[in-house]
């Protein structure tokens, strides 16, 4: 594997027209790699985390509640000390992936951690084992640690999947050599792949963006050069899941999980018929939605079949633009501004104290991501700014996240993070302003189409995409149960959902069965990517409460951000008049979408 990325020059030029672009300013995480700050930490968190355990392993269950409350807390400074570290380094690593110096401080630093968190592992496993009467009185106490129930119910829901305390830290110990190492190696893979395109080497990130390009036989050159890179490597990629699926296979059978996906939901918090309520919501809606959208599409590209180089091409209509990075900012902050002075204050610090790494980079991870960090801490949000739209709403998307992790700060580090479920809210609702603030702004009927078809687009990619995401990951770890899958299975499974998701108006190219490859989600985070989809769909439902006048919304929105993990979703959505488990829900969020078309029907 090459140990460097060839860079496409275009994008430096593209940085110097974009304005200039902020990076990242580490220093309140620490000031440098070989800080005494960062080394006294470590010493610090050594110490802790061995005086926890000789303080408490083997008297949980006889704590009284004033004792409880001082115990979880110690757990939770323990947790921000390791999270500090570790968020250094990984943010560090994400900024130059193919760095072989960051590389190895964040491998070091993962290694040094795991094992000076192993005598904490006792404590989850012997909570667990607290008996029913005695965890209830206990946290029932007004001098206890009662606003911490909630985590820890949460935690209890695990009891009936717990192995054993000696199994329990083998799999803690030898997880940095498991999961976590073929996760690095996806990564870092994935990092160093070039493409060629007209002759010219580019890494992965410029080469995807290639297909929204207005020239069609770019994009068709960037698909051919694309499935050309994930052919070459698809023998990688099928051994990276096929072994996660077996490793994952293996402990959940161990903990007697009913379902691949089960854990996910249990950590999710969220019923598996909820889940699946969505699920079957979207799918019935394939027609209604994608189906439509695309024939649509082909339409005003002149086309009697789309290929999938076509599938987020722009519309013919659509001026190229590039937007530079202030004008991106001021369009962002406005549309907060517009729903609350108080969202936008929110978001600003991002802007201005370095909290912002939004330049395309040698090395830098793809994508784009919010990290929370440490609630003592703030924030950190990765962009790949290339100045396209869908790059401006993906700020107000990163954006939404950085801004719930700032309100639900407060709640603490162990009840600050939000289920996958409701994590994306934030996030998909500043989209949502930011998409209406600029549709108010639009006279003109050709960039109001253009407006409305790339948010339709976003949204299907956000909910359909993500439905049959989910589906492929279903029918791959149901396959793995039944043996080791070539990468022509696993092709073939990923062709199966991309046929029903987008449509009869859709042709495949060959090569396109190998674009399950590059999705980090299947690696990283096993089932994640239905929350997508939920956090979408719980979104409309919230705005067109919001539209529809509900009394002190703000206050309401506010409030449910800065509970984070400290309730059920339930209980989130009570005071909006809304309940996720009731089917009509989804549908409510999916006829949002179906608008949206309607209203482009009749701009026709």
């Amino acid at each position: 594997m090459a140990g460097h990325v060839t860079f496409d020059s275009r994008d430096m030029a593209k940085g110097n027209e974009l304005g200039q672009l902020p990076e990242w300013d580490l220093s309140d995480l620490y000031p440098a790699p070989d800080a005494p700050e960062l080394t006294a930490d470590i010493e610090r968190l050594t110490k802790e985390a061995q005086d926890f355990a000789a303080r408490y392993q083997g008297k949980l269950a006889d704590l009284s509640a004033p004792e409880m409350l001082a115990c979880i807390q110690a757990y939770e400074r323990i947790d921000i000390t390791a999270g500090r570290i570790m968020s250094f380094a990984g943010l560090r690593y994400y900024q130059n992936t193919t760095d072989a110096e960051r590389a190895k401080l964040m491998g070091d630093l993962q290694g040094r951690i795991t094992d000076i968190t192993t005598p904490l592992v006792f404590f989850s496993l012997e909570f667990n084992r607290i008996p029913d009467e005695t965890y209830e009185a206990v946290f029932a106490a007004a001098d206890g640690p009662a606003r911490y129930k909630p985590v820890f119910d949460r935690m209890r829901a695990m009891r009936p999947h717990q192995l054993s305390d000696e199994l329990e830290q083998f799999l803690h110990d030898n997880s940095v050599v498991g999961a976590a190492a073929w996760n690095r190696l996806f990564d870092e893979t994935t990092a160093a792949l070039e493409f060629e395109v007209d002759g010219e080497r580019m890494g992965m990130e410029s080469t995807l963006n290639l297909l929204t390009e207005h020239d069609r036989a770019k994009r068709e050159t960037a698909a051919h050069a694309l499935a050309k890179v994930f052919g070459d490597n698809v023998k990688l990629f099928a051994r990276i899941h096929n072994t996660l699926a077996k490793e994952k296979a293996i402990e959940d059978k161990w903990r007697k999980m009913p379902t691949p996906q089960y854990g996910r939901h249990l950590s999710n918090h969220v019923e598996p018929e909820v889940v699946e309520a969505l699920r079957d919501a979207v799918t019935r809606a394939y027609p209604r939605l994608s189906h439509r959208y695309y024939a649509l599409k082909a339409r005003w590209l002149g086309l009697d079949k789309l290929q999938v180089w076509d599938r987020n091409a722009p519309l013919p209509t659509e001026a190229p633009r590039t937007i530079g990075w202030d004008e991106a900012r001021s369009t962002v902050l406005d549309a907060y501004a517009g729903f609350s002075p108080r969202l936008a204050e929110l978001a600003e610090p991002f802007f201005d104290k370095g909290w912002i790494d939004a330049g395309v980079k040698p090395g830098k991870a793809p994508g784009a991501f919010a990290h929370p960090t440490v609630t003592t801490v703030h924030p950190y949000v990765m962009l790949n700014y290339l100045g396209k739209p869908r790059d401006v709403m993906t700020l107000a998307h990163e954006l939404g996240h950085g801004v719930h992790q700032r309100l639900a700060a407060d709640q603490g580090e162990l009840l600050a993070s939000t289920p996958l479920t409701l994590a994306e809210t934030a996030s998909v609702f500043g989209e949502m302003l930011t998409f209406r603030a600029l549709l108010a702004k639009t006279t003109d009927p050709a960039q109001k189409k253009t407006l409305l078809a790339g948010k339709v687009e976003d949204m299907i990619n956000t909910v359909v995409r993500q439905i049959a995401f989910y589906d492929f990951e279903c029918k791959l770890h149901a396959a793995r149960a039944e043996g080791e899958l070539t990468p022509d299975d696993i092709n073939a499974l990923w062709m199966s959902v991309q046929a029903e998701s987008l449509g009869p108006v859709f042709e495949f190219m060959p090569g396109y069965e190998t674009f399950w490859t590059y999705v980090p989600h299947f690696v990283h985070s096993p089932f994640y990517v239905y929350a997508y989809a939920f956090g979408d769909g719980l979104v409309n439902a919230l705005y067109a409460a919001y539209e529809d006048g509900l009394p002190d919304f703000q206050g309401k929105y506010f409030e449910m951000l800065s509970a984070g993990g400290s309730k059920h979703h339930k209980e989130l959505l009570a005071p909006f008049g809304l309940d996720a488990s009731d089917p009509a829900f989804w549908d409510k969020g999916l006829s949002m979408i179906e608008g949206f078309i309607d209203e482009l029907e009749a701009l026709e």
